[in-house]
């Protein structure tokens, strides 16, 4: 557990080769080279997934005025977040670009024109790109930013409505194994009509509890239904011969996955890396003497190829310095195994191995099964750290009677359900009164009076303190 959690989760990412934020535009940070391999393993994780089903597009950051204005909602939800250009070198533009918020306005105009029939649907595209916010409040790196650098954005076209909602039942299967992967736990809630997605007839959210007591959105997906159909003339003609507008999906997630599987892991001493996203999933460190140096460096170029054939990614830190540097660095870095390696190692057919998540030393003998033992102690890395963090929000879901006990129980660091009626004025009073933030519905219920309104309740729902 991190006490100071804002501090170290600054730190870390300066500290781990992460990002820096001191680019000179406030909200905006580079990637550094540590950390934007940790970015690349955990795309390449939503890529795998979503090119089962879906196809990779590139669309222009660049979004003409008049597109964006033409959903009203849409725009409306986003008008005070909008970068626009205004020139082309000296030349006044004849119309205002915007550099995308999201890109529904860029690519829907263009499904317009691509959909015909009902066999050109269902379209399933998806991108990952930078988007551009102007975010007001205060920016914090990869959790509120100003460019999101890191935005996959899945966008879909369907015949029905039937298939539109299947669609969300598969992004929420995908999501799921998505964080399941990062070793992420999650609450899924439905979003109340007042926090759902512009345009959207309802959005699904997945939330992860953050070691402050905050939580962080960290997915989204969103039904459209034929809201943008309707605005930007995206019609079919059915096997009938009749027109008919489309149903339409479009799910995102963002850098705050990366800051996500920083925060949820990490302790006091630094990053604990799933193995699946760490940029070395196995370290190793040679102990050096100037009698058989070479011998051991010769061993540890020896298991760097063994492990490397079981498709691991592994380096050796052979830098001339002190070995409690090297181990303190790769501590802070979260390196899932480490392997130590000396003369005296050498001579009794062993490496120390320390996983991450432990700290523990095990001796494991150099022999033929020394690879399978070293993927094996990852596995086990990944079951622990994914173990920890579900027990962690199972500990920190209460469930509330009153207003007063929903304040002690956020305070106190917790994601509180309660009974609700599902009367939108009831929510706002139940956010007024609190000073909290109503993250969703859970569950529908037949039992248990609102929490605010006295009425029968209808759904259980999520109320805690927000990024």
């Amino acid at each position: 557990m991190v006490e100071n959690f804002d501090e170290w989760f600054h730190d870390i990412l300066e500290k781990a080769n992460i990002t820096d934020s001191r680019y000179p535009i406030k909200g905006m940070a580079i990637w550094m080279p540590y950390g934007f391999q940790i970015r690349k393993h955990t795309m390449n994780i939503i890529k795998k997934l979503l090119d089962e089903d879906h196809e990779e597009v590139l669309f222009p950051m660049l979004i003409p005025e008049t597109e964006l204005a033409k959903e009203g909602i849409h725009v409306k939800g986003f008008e005070d977040e909008v970068y626009w250009i205004t020139k082309g070198g000296q030349t006044e533009l004849n119309e205002q670009l915007a550099l995308r918020p999201t890109s529904e306005t860029a690519m829907y105009p263009m499904y317009a024109l691509w959909i015909r029939s009902h066999i050109d649907l269902p379209i399933k595209y998806y991108q990952i790109v930078n988007t551009f916010r102007y975010e007001t409040k205060h920016t914090r790196p990869l959790i509120r930013v100003r460019e999101i650098t890191t935005f996959k954005e899945a966008h879909t076209a369907h015949a029905t409505k039937e298939e539109s909602d299947e669609q969300i039942q598969e992004f929420i299967k995908i999501y799921k194994e998505f964080f399941d992967d990062l070793g992420i736990p999650y609450l899924i809630s439905k979003r109340p009509e007042w926090d759902k997605f512009p345009g959207a007839d309802y959005t699904m959210a997945f939330d992860v509890i953050m070691p402050n007591g905050k939580t962080l959105q960290i997915g989204t997906i969103h039904n459209l239904g034929q809201t943008f159909a309707k605005t930007f003339d995206i019609t079919f003609e059915d096997k009938d011969g009749e027109h008919k507008y489309v149903y339409q999906t479009c799910a995102g997630v963002s850098d705050r996955v990366i800051a996500s599987v920083i925060s949820v892991h990490g302790e006091e001493k630094g990053l604990r890396l799933p193995p699946k996203v760490s940029p070395n999933q196995v370290t190793i460190i040679p102990i050096l003497f100037k009698k058989g140096r070479e011998e051991v460096l010769a061993k540890c170029s020896e298991i760097k190829s063994q492990l490397e054939g079981k498709g691991l990614r592994v380096n050796i830190d052979d830098r001339d310095i002190r070995p409690g540097k090297k181990f303190f660095d790769w501590e802070l870095k979260g390196t899932p195994v480490k392997l130590e390696l000396g003369p005296r190692d050498l001579e009794n057919n062993i490496t120390i191995a320390m996983r991450r998540d432990e700290g523990e030393k095990i001796e494991l003998s150099l022999d033929d099964d020394l690879a399978d033992n070293v993927v094996d102690l990852l596995d086990k890395t990944s079951e622990n750290l994914s173990a920890t963090a579900w027990n962690f929000q199972e500990e920190h879901v209460k469930f509330a009677n009153n207003l007063d006990e929903i304040r002690e129980l956020v305070e106190a660091g917790n994601v509180v359900k309660f009974y609700w009626c599902g009367e939108e004025e009831v929510g706002h009073e139940i956010e007024e009164k609190t000073g909290y933030d109503v993250l969703g519905i859970q569950e529908e219920v037949s039992e248990g009076k609102c929490i605010a309104s006295g009425k029968d309740a209808k759904y259980i729902a999520l109320i805690a303190k927000t990024y």
